[in-house]
């Protein structure tokens, strides 16, 4: 009887797949297309935006991803205040038509969004498929119920948001991450279906484990072939495994294959090395889904007494924290512009990250694993107790399992993500009910990836530090926020503790970098933060006699609209305590050479908590011949001598007892500057500093001068004014003019100062300490594109670039 169920089974199976084949015309049907393209958007709200048959003829036509706040003008009015920088937000809708062909009749179609802030709702076709309100987790409908196959269809999304305070920093508005169209069998792997681990590992060989859940989406019972294949160097085959599985109707399956790769590469920071997984699901010959990922072999251990382990060996972590804007891009998670932010920190020196305080775009990560940054993946702020009116307190108790889950289902097979965070300077972090959380969240991340660690950032503002150590137990890392000088007493107390810290002030980088290297319980350091960002207005700076004083938070102190506490500022320039950082942690770089800003007449400079003092790399100051200027010199050389126009200013030690620092009090005079590392006696490298003329040039440097023609891709064109020997002029201030012709637009414009609120999408930017930045977008069209600047009395200069097919 068994058998003749079978077989009837077997010949409904057939028809189904006959019926199917025959209705698609043989069609190939592209699984994950992308959904950017030919968007309109409208910032109002009327629910009649909704509508299947609502004219919506005379709405802006853009493409994604897109941030509506940063185009807007930054006034002191406006509701973010100076958590938001000062930026616009309020309600945006947007709307798609699009064809859904007959031949996808049988599919499964769906939509993926990797993020839109905030408040979303989904409309198909006039009715709502779905709400989605945290603004940095991804998400997935299933749009077929609501599909006209063989017509036109309409999506329309709401973006709300308009509630503010809802966030500490910069958030942007609207869809911000890219938008994907998935296509499907009813028989195929599941949305984040696949889970790919490597339980077993040494240099020889390693067993790579891949979980995947298949779905069943019809009424019978399926007999599949599943076939699991690894490629490497070249696409070439490392190991498969293939399974004759049963599905039952309607439902889903977990399936585990056990692969071995011999002689793998293994991932780490130096060696980023990434295997592929395809994934094949086939019926009597016939493929039903085919899926990619990409995934590292490598393994990560924590303890006591040797720290942090990557592949057997201890790392320290020298890691910086950062927030998820691109300066004049906004929240818009261009490819390009987070694979830059990944090579800016690598360039830094860092070698770690931590993604404050929210789960990044997959276009960061993806860079991460590729370029070789370890990631400690962050997932909200805060928990049910509210820093602000509208933060994720309000959505907590509904939504935290979802957007846990979100984060965790989607980047777990990221071999660059070492730690799971699951919040911020919670604010019921003295109370029982915060352990009691801390434990659900942490069993959460542990139920969906065993295979890593879960921190959180903790601190005390004043409450005491043993009071939390009932918390810090529910972690298996314990993140310290400013509190590094506990943790040998904290050592003392509880010997089991792990301890990192996930936030530390700048100005603080040797004391922190000694403490995490003389002790091996203690696996790191995070500075808040590694990359300058908009929003959190004021922080980092610091004040001249006129200027108003104060903590951020004490003030508003527009025009500041953004944080100037990171080693790297919003056009990619490293600040000196960038170089001091990087001089201290790693070996490759041995020199540098920077100025302090005198004091001006009428006052001294006040420092803030998180600022540095402003150093440049300029000795160039006309107004201060004769006075004494600090000169700062990093080293790791034993010494280091100073020379003025070749005049011999001193020479000073530089050794770990001096912090690897040295400071000379020189009399300010026009020539050249210049820092030599001194071993031995002989001297080593040099570093040299000019006195710059007047200015009298625009010079120009494109980071690529070829271009995809896919409507997104970028090129960061830096500007700086020069004087006739090319020297930059680092007090030049000229207001710059841009002029983009061909396939390309202007995407943003910058140039560093964040107390200066001039619109960053425009074609006019002043330049600030010489330096000025705009970031060209390719269009979808095939040609060149020609940049023009000038500013009054300099020539006009142009770049030019080429824009190709992809």
């Amino acid at each position: 009887m068994t058998q003749i169920l079978r077989l009837i089974t077997l010949a409904i199976s057939l028809f189904v797949i006959f019926i199917s084949g025959n209705a698609q015309k043989n069609a190939s049907v592209q699984r994950k297309q992308l959904f950017d393209y030919n968007w309109k958007f409208n910032l109002s709200d009327n629910a009649v935006f909704s509508k299947l048959d609502y004219k919506d003829a005379s709405w802006r036509i853009l493409d994604l991803p897109h941030d509506w706040s940063i185009e807007g003008k930054i006034e002191l009015s406006n509701p973010t205040k100076g958590a938001g920088g000062y930026f616009p937000t309020g309600i945006g809708w947007y709307r798609k038509s699009f064809n859904v062909p007959a031949c996808w009749t049988g599919k499964r179609v769906s939509v993926y969004f990797e993020g839109v802030y905030m408040n979303s709702e989904v409309f198909v076709n006039g009715k709502s498929v779905g709400v989605h309100p945290y603004g940095y987790t991804s998400f997935n409908y299933d749009l077929t119920p609501f599909l006209h196959f063989g017509k036109e269809n309409v999506i329309a999304v709401r973006v709300d948001n308009s509630q503010q305070i809802n966030c500490r920093w910069y958030s942007g508005s609207g869809i911000y991450r890219h938008v994907w169209l998935n296509v499907t069998d009813p028989i195929h792997v599941a949305h984040w279906g696949t889970y790919i681990t490597t339980p077993e590992l040494n240099f020889d060989k390693a067993t790579v484990q891949v979980k995947t859940i298949l779905s069943n989406e019809t009424s019978l019972l399926q007999r599949i072939d599943l076939n699991t294949t690894l490629t490497g160097k070249k696409s070439k085959q490392v190991g498969n495994d293939e399974q004759v599985l049963e599905l039952q109707p309607n439902s889903q399956r977990e399936v585990i294959q056990t692969i071995l790769v011999n002689n793998p590469h293994l991932w780490a920071p130096e060696t980023p090395f990434l295997y592929h997984a395809t994934t094949t699901i086939r019926q009597y010959s016939k493929v039903l889904d085919l899926t990619q990922q990409k995934f590292g072999i490598r393994s990560i251990k924590f303890s006591v007494e040797k720290g942090f382990e990557l592949n057997g060996k201890t790392l320290k972590l020298n890691g910086g924290c950062v927030h998820h804007d691109n300066g004049c891009l906004g929240a818009a998670a261009y490819d390009r512009a987070e694979e830059r932010r990944v090579q800016l920190l690598k360039a830094a020196g860092f070698n770690a990250v931590r993604t404050s305080h929210n789960p990044p775009s997959e276009a960061f990560l993806g860079a991460c694993d590729r370029l070789g940054l370890m990631v400690i993946d962050e997932a909200f702020d805060g928990w049910k107790a509210s820093k602000n009116p509208h933060d994720y307190s309000t959505l907590f108790n509904a939504w935290w399992q979802r957007d846990m889950e979100a984060m965790l289902l989607r980047d777990r097979n990221h071999p660059a993500i070492i730690m799971w965070s699951i919040g911020n300077e919670v604010i019921e972090r003295t109370k029982l009910e915060a352990v009691e959380i801390a434990k659900i969240l942490a069993a959460c991340a542990h139920k969906n990836d065993p295979t890593r660690p879960v921190t959180s950032a903790m601190t005390t503002w004043g409450e005491g530090w043993a009071v939390f150590d009932s918390l810090m137990a529910a972690h298996d890392v314990c993140g310290y926020n400013y509190q590094l000088h506990e943790a040998e007493k904290d050592h003392q107390r509880v010997p089991s503790r792990i301890i990192l810290q996930t936030e530390s002030y700048p100005r603080e980088a040797f004391k922190n970098w000694n403490a995490v290297q003389s002790q091996d319980y203690v696996i790191g350091d995070f500075v808040w933060t590694a990359l300058d960002y908009l929003g959190e207005s004021g922080i980092g700076r610091w004040c001249y006699p006129d200027d108003l004083k104060g903590e951020h938070w004490e003030h508003d102190f527009f025009p500041w609209h953004g944080g100037y506490c990171g080693d790297v500022d919003l056009l990619g320039g490293r600040k000196p305590i960038s170089h001091y950082r990087n001089l201290l942690w790693n070996d490759t770089e041995k020199l540098y050479l920077a100025v302090k800003e005198p004091n001006p007449d009428n006052g001294p400079i006040k420092e803030t908590m998180w600022s540095v003092w402003p150093t440049w790399e300029s000795w160039t100051y006309p107004e201060k011949e004769g006075k004494k200027l600090d000169v700062e010199v990093y080293s790791k050389y034993p010494s280091v001598r100073l020379y003025l126009n070749n005049k011999l200013m001193g020479e000073m030690p530089t050794t770990k007892a001096q912090e690897f620092k040295a400071v000379f009090a020189v009399p300010y005079a026009e020539g050249t500057l210049k820092a030599v590392g001194v071993v031995d006696n002989k001297e080593t490298e040099s570093k040299i500093l000019k006195t710059a003329g007047a200015t009298t040039k625009i010079t120009l440097k494109a980071d690529r001068r070829r271009l995809k023609a896919n409507g997104q891709d970028l090129s960061f064109v830096m500007v700086e004014l020069t004087d006739a020997n090319g020297n930059r002029q680092p007090n030049a201030e000229n207001q710059l003019h841009f002029k983009v012709e061909g396939t390309g637009v202007i995407a943003g414009v910058d140039n560093a100062r964040l107390n200066d609120p001039e619109t960053y999408v425009s074609n006019s930017r002043k330049a600030w300490k010489g330096r000025a930045m705009v970031v060209i977008k390719s269009t979808r069209q095939i040609g060149n594109i020609k940049l023009t600047v000038s500013s009054d009395g300099l020539a006009d200069v142009i770049a030019t670039m080429k824009v190709a097919k992809y």
